[in-house]
């Protein structure tokens, strides 16, 4: 069996990459940008690299592009793929998802797998833990991290355990063909998470309390200002609201998620000056 892992480089992928081949399965490693001589070239915004990076290829590890999708499944369908497992989001299934620009992205590729004579699974996580990274720097300048809602809770998830999720549906046929909402083990707000990660550093982190026009006005830099106000909805909506955790990646791993708490002890050196 063969498994084309798109998004070769990223925090997911590269650690499903390692798993699938500690498992003796054949991987090929796939980018838009590859960087070494054994990942293939596949730009999920170019359908002309869809080709021979689909040829012989029995499944697919796949993150949300919507741009081409209807060409990538076509070419799938053609090159043979059985399976295909997609990185999604749990945001497919807030109501109103189709007017938000982060939930249409993963809900247009659903729809797309859900149409196609190929079985599907879709992995549906929550925040990822990696995403407190767009603290460090304030953090390791010294400066207090900008919060608009401290008490909005969230679910991290370790990218680690997302990749464990994917090789253990890749590897048992028998947990494919569905959706499953994968959470973090626990919910926790935006200031609780810096509280955490002080901890890791073993030093203070301060937030400050700004307005939603700050916010943006800060981010605006990396942020389009539709993608800010959806950010910024997603985390009024759970202001005060613990996030509901689910038990997909313990039965799908055999154990608990890893917490927080882990996450930011083995990034710890991201936040440190």
């Amino acid at each position: 069996m063969t498994i084309l892992v798109t998004g070769a480089r990223g925090a997911v992928a590269t650690e499903l990459i390692s798993l699938l081949r500690r498992r003796d399965l054949l991987v090929r490693p796939a980018s838009s940008s590859p960087g070494e001589p054994a990942t293939v070239r596949c730009d999920l915004t170019d359908p002309s690299t869809f080709p021979a990076a689909l040829e012989g290829v029995d499944s697919v590890f796949l993150y949300a592009e919507p741009s081409h999708i209807d060409a990538f499944v076509n070419e799938a369908v053609t090159a043979g793929v059985e399976h295909i497992v997609l990185l999604s989001s749990s945001a497919v299934l807030a109501p109103e998802a189709e007017a938000n620009p982060l939930a249409k992205t993963h809900a247009d590729v659903e729809h797309a797998l859900a149409s196609a004579p190929v079985r599907s699974t879709l992995l549906r996580p929550g925040a990822f833990a990696g995403n407190a990274l767009a603290w460090s720097w304030p953090v390791k300048s010294g400066a207090p991290v900008s919060l608009p809602y401290p008490g909005s809770y969230s679910d991290p998830i370790h990218e680690a355990d997302l990749a464990e999720t994917a090789a253990a549906v890749l590897a048992d046929p028998a947990l494919g063909g569905r959706a499953y909402t994968l959470t973090g083990p626990e919910s926790l707000t935006c200031a609780e998470q810096i509280d955490i990660l002080g901890r890791a550093t073993g030093r203070h982190i301060a937030f400050r309390t700004v307005t939603r026009e700050e916010w943006k006005a800060e981010t605006a830099g990396y942020l389009s200002e539709p993608i800010a106000d959806a950010l910024l909805d997603w985390q009024r909506s759970n202001d005060g609201v613990p996030t509901e955790t689910t038990a997909d990646v313990e039965w799908l791993i055999g154990r608990p998620g890893r917490t927080f708490a882990t996450w930011a002890q083995e990034h710890a050196a991201a936040f440190t000056p």
